[in-house]
């Protein structure tokens, strides 16, 4: 607890990095949390092999740097002791170079000590004195020397031998290294050497220089320590990178070195710093190591990264499914936790000997106790009521024993609060998982709803057989394919008996596809079982109007498929009785008929003065005639030819009163309704020719257009030039009481197809010049008996709506406007070219539409 706390505590009031990571841990969610942990071993791998490459990487960088410094420091050192090798060599040579100037030694003495000098140091191959003039006056040259190195005395030193050196050593007066020189032998081979020119000082003048030949060769192998040759390839390279002497390196250790794990081999050259750039000493590893690959502890630390990553993955896979399987336990136990905390139904176990061992929300909610209060009790339990302990504990004897009934039992359970409810009780085997019985589970369902909607329900019926006994349609159900009533109400009962027949007499009569009987009627298996009902069920009444001379009465048959409580198919049917109905239909289609002929009167009536001026015409003109021929008769004035001509007028004129009259008695004459395919084209002009007479009296012009090729309708035609009619002289009235000028004085009547409400139409429009329709008229245009003519009745335009709706055409009325100016009013109504099966004559002139006339 200690180390927790100082483990936990701040570190100067600052909170502790491992309290840092568990606070920022607790506020993941829990899905996070998981994935954490899934990829935790995954990472662990990772960071693993990125350490084990990072150590092995370090190890190799320090180990060519290893070898990068040791190669320097033995280069170094071989090429200190090449220096000093050179500079005994370079003081032998001036001791003996002052010897020669002071003359202290002549040309035999010279060659003693050149031979002595030459055997003495191998790398050593000649020395020779030359004076001023380039000319040898002595030379020793080893037994080893190439011919051209052995000069005989007396020749002379061609000036591009030595490449300047000569030169530099007389200028400078101080010992020169010259540039290793390649020196072409018998075998073709170059053997490079290296001269030392010492100057010879003769007073003050330049006497001459004592040239030593140093094979390059020699001052490797005689310069360079045998410890550094053994560990490295020495070479001595001249400024132009070619190998004067030495080893190089084997070509197969050359080509290792593209290998990724092979090391390039540790080279280091330095110039002989007394010779200077011309000659450098380089040192090369013999062969390339393998380095970290090539050596037993790689791959020792390889085959344990390998275990550790193949362990970490396990691992990882092993926490992977291990997390899966937690997040499967936990989904699985929430689900079950939740299930049974959002059941309903009370769940308890008992044990064997009575105990109560486990209860679900849903049974504490029921009965207003904690699980505290239950789990561990023993009977008697405190949902039990006082008053029926001893029935309770003849219940729990019976479900201890195995005796309680499969079907459940009812009770009454006891609330905390002393409330008592009504309950249902399940009891079953409560199973281990090593199959052998541990205790009972009960399931405890609150029935008191259910039983408070059964007695509703109970009622209910009560009542609606009760409504249904007392309507005034007869309603009777049976199923299809059986001769058995399912249910018939009082006044079905009154009409037909409690028998079938009557149900199915009513269907036949209805026109409804009798159900085939089935092969054995006293089968009791339903034959449409199976089938599906839903179409049947889902489908709108049928409706028909049948006259039962049985009952002398017309009925309204509807049936409709439903299904049975038992849940076999059956057909119900309401039979309504419609006889004062139908009596009303037939006396309102004949007030109609009256009410139409009325108004082809009325029309005709105030058009009589326009009729009688324009019957008076052609009896005028015959009148007129017949004086005229009576004259010329009487004064024999009047040939044969001109009394055929005159009497041919006259039966003209006669002929046209004739039409006049025609046209009137065919327009008001009471007839029944007729509807036939009428020609548009003839009905309008019929129409026009009566209407014309009543505009010309109030000095109005009409016009029209009728389209080419109208199709026939099916109409009236009597009717539809009523409606016509009244429209035109309703826009020559509204014009008159307008006041209008004669040119403004116009109604234009057209007539052309259309498609509205996706049907082809004809559509008629009158169009007049007036004062168009006020709001007030507009609001009540088709109201009964609404007129704004003094003399008017109110029922011109209601009939004429009632007409078109009645073959199935709407109308409508509008001003027309200039800006906002009225200029005049249209009538437009449309008939359909193929209208649907209509209903009784008269029905839509009975109908709520309201109208009046206007004008």
């Amino acid at each position: 607890m200690s180390s927790q706390k100082t483990t936990d505590a701040p570190v100067d009031g600052r909170p502790h990095a491992l309290a840092l990571w568990r606070r920022w841990w607790r506020r993941q969610s829990p899905a996070r949390q998981d994935r954490f942990i899934t990829l935790g071993p995954l990472l662990a791998v990772v960071l693993f092999l990125a350490a084990v490459v990072a150590a092995f990487a370090y190890l190799r960088i320090e180990e060519v740097d290893r070898e990068q410094e040791a190669v320097r420091r033995d280069v170094e050192y071989a090429q200190q002791r090449l220096r000093l090798r050179l500079l005994e060599r370079q003081e032998q040579l001036m001791r003996i170079a002052r010897d020669v100037a002071n003359k202290e030694v002549d040309v035999a003495e010279f060659v003693v000590q050149a031979e002595s000098l030459v055997n003495q140091y191998p790398e050593l191959m000649a020395v020779s004195w030359v004076d001023n003039r380039r000319r040898i006056q002595a030379v020793y040259a080893s037994a080893s020397a190439s011919p051209n190195q052995s000069r005989g005395a007396g020749e002379t030193i061609r000036p591009g031998e030595n490449e300047g050196t000569f030169e530099l050593a007389r200028d400078l007066r101080q010992p020169v290294y010259s540039r290793p020189m390649l020196t072409r032998e018998i075998g073709g081979f170059n053997a490079p050497t290296l001269q030392l020119q010492v100057p010879l000082d003769d007073q003050g003048k330049f006497g001459g220089v004592v040239i030593g030949e140093y094979s390059v060769d020699g001052l490797l192998r005689f310069g360079v320590p045998t410890e550094v040759a053994a560990k490295y390839a020495v070479s001595l390279i001249d400024d132009k990178n070619r190998t004067l002497a030495g080893s190089v390196v084997p070509s197969q250790n050359r080509e290792s070195r593209v290998l990724p794990w092979s090391q390039a081999p540790a080279t280091y050259e330095i110039p002989v710093s007394l010779v200077g750039n011309a000659l450098l000493i380089r040192a090369e590893g013999y062969r390339s190591s393998l380095g970290a690959v090539g050596s037993g502890f790689f791959w020792l630390v390889s085959a344990l990264s390998a275990l550790t990553v193949w362990m970490l993955l396990g691992n990882w896979r092993h926490t992977r499914k291990r997390v899966q399987a937690q997040q499967a336990l936990i989904t699985e136990t929430n689900f079950r936790r939740a299930m049974e905390n959002s059941m309903l139904t009370g769940m308890r176990a008992l044990d064997l000997q009575g105990r109560i061992t486990y209860v679900n929300p849903a049974f504490c909610q029921m009965t207003g106790l904690a699980e505290s209060d239950l789990v561990g009790r023993v009977a008697p339990f405190s949902y039990w009521p006082a008053a029926e302990i001893d029935a309770w504990r003849a219940r729990l004897d019976d479900e201890l024993n195995g005796r309680a009934p499969p079907g459940g039992f009812e009770v009454r359970v006891q609330r905390k609060n002393g409330e008592v409810f009504d309950a249902r009780m399940y009891v079953s085997p409560l199973i281990d998982p090593r199959g052998q019985q541990s205790g009972w589970m009960t399931s405890m369902t609150d029935i008191t709803e259910q039983k408070r909607v059964r007695e509703e329900l109970s009622a209910s019926y009560e009542r609606f057989t009760t409504v249904l006994e007392g309507l005034d349609a007869a309603v009777s159900v049976a199923p299809l394919g059986s001769e058995e009533l399912l249910f018939a109400n009082k006044l079905y009962r009154a009409w037909f008996g409690a028998e079938v027949s009557g149900h199915i007499d009513l269907i036949a009569h209805a026109g409804v596809p009798p159900t085939p009987r089935l092969g054995d009627s006293l089968d009791p298996v339903d034959g449409l079982v199976g089938l599906p009902t839903d179409s049947l069920t889902a489908a709108q009444a049928e409706n028909a109007e049948i006259y039962v001379p049985e009952l002398t009465k017309w009925l309204e048959v509807r049936s409709r498929y439903l299904t049975w409580v038992d849940g076999r198919l059956a057909q119900m049917v309401i039979a309504t009785d419609i006889t004062p109905r139908r009596l009303a239909e037939a006396q309102a289609a004949q007030q109609t008929e009256r009410a139409q002929t009325a108004s082809r009167l009325i029309t005709m009536g105030e058009m009589a003065s326009s009729v009688a001026h324009e019957l008076n015409q052609p009896l005028t003109a015959i009148n007129n005639y017949c004086n005229g021929m009576v004259s010329r008769i009487k004064g024999n004035q009047i040939s044969s030819e001109d009394l055929l001509v005159a009497l041919d007028k006259t039966a003209r004129q006669a002929q046209r009163a004739g039409q006049i009259i025609q046209r009137i008695r065919s327009f008001v004459k009471r007839s029944e309704p007729n509807r036939t395919h009428a020609d548009v084209a003839s009905m309008v002009n019929n129409a026009m020719e009566l209407a014309e007479i009543e505009l010309r009296r109030h000095n109005v012009r009409l016009s029209h257009y009728i389209a080419a090729r109208l199709p026939k309708i099916m109409v009236d035609p009597i009717l539809i030039e009523q409606v016509l009619i009244n429209l035109m002289k309703n826009g020559a009235e509204s014009i008159a009481h307008a006041h209008l000028p004669a040119a403004r004085r116009n109604v234009e009547l057209r007539v052309v197809p259309k498609r509205i409400e996706e049907q082809n139409v004809v559509e008629f429009s009158v169009l007049d010049s007036g004062r168009g329709l006020s709001p007030e008229v507009t609001a009540r245009l088709y109201e009964a008996f609404y007129s704004t003519k003094a003399e008017g009745m109110g029922i011109g335009l209601k009939l004429c709506r009632s007409i078109v709706e009645s073959h199935q055409g709407r109308m409508q009325a509008e001003n027309l406007y200039n800006v906002e100016d009225i200029i005049g009013c249209r009538f437009t109504f449309w008939l359909p070219v193929t209208p649907l099966p209509s209903p009784l004559p008269g029905a839509a002139e009975l109908g709520t539409n309201k109208g009046a006339d206007v004008h």
